[in-house]
């Protein structure tokens, strides 16, 4: 049984699955999808819950942020981390906001205030630790316009930062960074058969989210220009080079970043590549 992310994160896990080789279908309000797959049952649950039910056995494993397993004080194996989120591959910040008109520049200027989060738990052990007396609340949703007309502060979570900024705030420290984690229950790790599958997820799903900054390149060269298109390109690994037909030539493949492709391929031009074919990738082993 897997646990999968409800919410924000719903859509973005179902098109990571789907590249990793899994289609995950879910009607409108359904909270039990249809996995192709007969070893793989799942529900999808509060990612801010999804620890606990691993810890406690009810999946074997799941997808869930770190922060959340943080929160829970959750007692699982952590099998890898997933940098992915609805918006991009950054990994998000909770961040302790205060108005931006406000005199408050540092977290000790807190102390006696009132500070609204999710993240309770977590909050208040950062205002522990370094001694600052604060009452955290916990924040229903819609942080962000609690102040300052009913906190003073609050802590909430960011990825670009724009939210922060809509709402003229102002940050002031950040409490930690975090990012989507595949995880398993002790018990269900310790078993051969659901380790390989647990395993096998973590392979699958890392390959297609390292694909996503790649693309295959392939071209044909003539092999006294070899040698200048190998110094040339920033390859994944060394590249396959072929013969081709024509002994005078060479074909040539590999994989790059996608962001460089735009310099690269005109260089390539320039030193004499024909036929350079661009595509993309669905998983990257290593």
């Amino acid at each position: 049984m897997i646990g999968l992310p409800k919410g924000s994160l719903e859509e973005a896990t179902k098109n990571l699955f789907h590249k990793a080789g899994w289609r995950i279908t879910t009607s409108s309000r359904s909270y039990r999808p249809a996995i192709d797959d007969p070893e793989l049952d799942g529900r999808f649950v509060r990612a801010q819950e999804l620890s606990r039910y691993v810890e406690h056995g009810f999946f074997d494993c799941g997808l869930t942020g770190s922060d959340w397993i943080g929160e829970n004080e959750s007692d699982v194996v952590e099998i890898c981390d997933l940098v992915y989120s609805r918006a991009s591959s950054k990994r998000s910040k909770w961040v302790l906001c205060v108005p931006e008109s406000s005199s408050i520049t540092r977290p000790e200027q807190l102390a006696g205030k009132r500070v609204a989060t999710e993240l309770v738990g977590t909050v208040r052990r950062y205002f522990a630790q370094k001694k600052i007396s604060v009452h955290v609340e916990f924040s229903w949703g819609a942080t962000e316009v609690k102040v300052p007309d009913l906190v003073d502060a609050i802590v909430d979570i960011t990825e670009t930062g724009n939210s922060i900024r809509a709402n003229n705030l102002r940050i002031i420290d950040t409490l930690l960074e975090t990012n989507t984690k595949l995880i398993a229950n002790k018990s269900s790790w310790a078993n051969p058969e659901k380790r390989r599958k647990i395993e096998t997820l973590a392979l699958l799903l890392q390959a297609a989210l390292e694909a996503e900054s790649k693309v295959g390149l392939k071209l044909n060269i003539r092999k006294d220009a070899l040698d200048k298109v190998l110094a040339a390109i920033p390859s994944l690994r060394n590249p396959t080079v072929s013969p081709l037909s024509n002994p005078e030539w060479a074909a040539l493949e590999t994989i790059i970043d996608d962001r460089v492709v735009r310099e690269i391929v005109p260089q390539l031009k320039s030193l004499g590549a024909e036929g350079i074919v661009e595509y993309p990738l669905n998983k990257v082993v290593y």
